[in-house]
């Protein structure tokens, strides 16, 4: 989990990524909105919960400028084992996902995706290091495309429902 990698990016917004069928994705076209970056895997014990209320949260805020951006990763105990557009299928059908699915990325180790060292050099899980410690770990985003808050897996995502009204500014 180690250091902090020096990242020279400001903003999500530098970032472009791949959907899940390969497809480059700009996330410039999400600045002005409040964003939930979310690893996430479909064979977890945290995936009823959490898809569940993304998916509500989702639904209750997109219209105000928020979106939740879901990145499928592999890496913890193998529970994200399909490929990008199985990921993506599953959300979508299980749990009525209308949010983006991205393709498969590292969170962690030698190949994390740039924007994962971004997000992670925004904000520490703790004093002891950086590192993405499970699935389903949450990192609100500004409107600016700077990271505010950090949660970890544990944290459901309608518990943060008031820190996402703030980010809106709707509180």
């Amino acid at each position: 989990m180690g250091a902090i990698e020096s990242v020279p990016e400001h903003s999500i917004h530098e970032f472009t990524v791949k959907n899940n069928r390969g497809k480059d994705v700009d996330l410039s076209m999400y600045k002005g909105k409040v964003l939930l970056v979310v690893n996430v895997a479909s064979k977890c014990g945290f995936t009823n919960v959490n898809y569940t209320q993304l998916t509500e949260l989702h639904q209750r805020y997109k219209d105000r400028g928020f979106e939740v951006l879901a990145f499928p990763c592999n890496q913890f105990l193998k529970q994200e084992p399909g490929s990008s557009e199985d990921a993506a299928h599953f959300a979508c059908t299980r749990f009525q996902a209308e949010y983006p699915i991205f393709q498969k990325v590292c969170v962690n180790g030698p190949k994390t995706a740039p924007m994962y060292k971004f997000l992670k050099a925004s904000k520490r899980a703790s004093l002891c290091g950086s590192g993405i410690r499970w699935n389903f770990t949450k990192f609100l985003v500004g409107k600016d495309g700077k990271v505010i808050q950090r949660y970890g897996t544990t944290t459901p995502p309608l518990s943060i429902e008031d820190d996402i009204l703030k980010a809106l500014g709707n509180m």
